[in-house]
């Protein structure tokens, strides 16, 4: 039996076209993955236009530990003091709550800078307490500028009570956190001093190195604009950062990790999720 094999009629070829294209389109536009994030409470957002990209109980406020510490360095940026004065560490900052630990011993003297620049880069407590007592009015006015600063960043649920974040009293929550990592971003001492991968000073005779809480400041795949770790038992282990990702600007919040690699592992989930995001839209264009 010989078949009649006949070319498709014109319209039979376009609705045949349609339903192919329409396919094709389907499956484009099929959403990427959702990144598996284990953090409790993240924000994810689009710094140039403020969108959320990613939200998991972003309004709760919660403790934020030593994420304080970039509010600490803030304030005093704002009260304009001299980053090069001398400040000596006394028995007041050794007397911190929880017993936090630190290599700079009573009697060691650095400079502001040297301080914060601590404080940023490998949460030294010490060095953050030392701000508070060296701020015009003492510890009092410090926190007291601290909670102002909140209220006039628009930060609705966060309060202060410490310059280290050891108090569990420091709360807010990741969408008011969000606020902070972004205006922290516009200071160029915060931006150095909390992405350098290390930082050697003098204690008393001896030449100490400290490091980075965080170790992807040093992975070249990463463009870090800002960052800062935090850990107390009630806040978990937390991160906030903005990052240049796909050409992005991002703000990067997570908060309350169980376990000592999740933030770090969140962090790179987010940016492969971005990446594969950015990937499905170039070959959706180039169709």
């Amino acid at each position: 039996m010989a078949f009649n094999l006949r070319e498709p009629s014109q319209p039979l070829r376009a609705v045949v076209g349609l339903i192919l294209g329409l396919f094709v389109l389907q499956a484009a536009a099929k959403p990427v993955r959702d990144p598996k994030l284990k953090s409790n409470s993240v924000l994810v957002i689009d710094q140039n236009d403020s969108s959320v990209l990613y939200s998991r109980n972003s309004d709760v406020a919660m403790p934020i530990a030593s994420i304080t510490k970039l509010m600490t360095a803030l304030v005093v940026l704002d009260a304009k003091q001299p980053l090069n004065e001398m400040i000596q560490i006394t028995d007041s900052d050794r007397a911190l709550p929880k017993g936090g630990v630190s290599r700079l011993t009573v009697g060691t003297t650095l400079s502001r800078g040297d301080l914060m620049h601590l404080a940023l880069m490998s949460s030294e407590n010490r060095a953050a307490h030392a701000l508070g007592n060296n701020y015009p009015g003492g510890m009092h006015a410090m926190v007291a500028a601290m909670n102002v600063k909140a209220a006039s960043l628009g930060m609705t649920s966060a309060h202060f009570v410490d310059p280290t974040g050891l108090s569990s009293q420091n709360v807010a929550s990741p969408e008011d956190l969000s606020k902070l990592v972004i205006a922290a971003s516009h200071n160029s001492s915060i931006r150095e001093y909390s992405t350098d991968a290390r930082y050697t000073v003098k204690v008393h005779k001896r030449m100490v190195e400290f490091r980075n809480t965080d170790n992807l400041v040093a992975n070249p795949t990463w463009n870090i604009v800002v960052q800062k770790t935090g850990y107390i038992t009630e806040a978990g282990k937390c991160l906030v950062m903005a990052a240049v990702i796909e050409g992005r600007s991002v703000v990067i919040v997570l908060l309350d990790s169980l376990g000592k690699y999740t933030r770090v592992a969140d962090a790179k989930r987010i940016k492969t999720w971005m990446e594969a995001s950015a990937n499905q839209h170039a070959q959706v264009s180039m169709r």
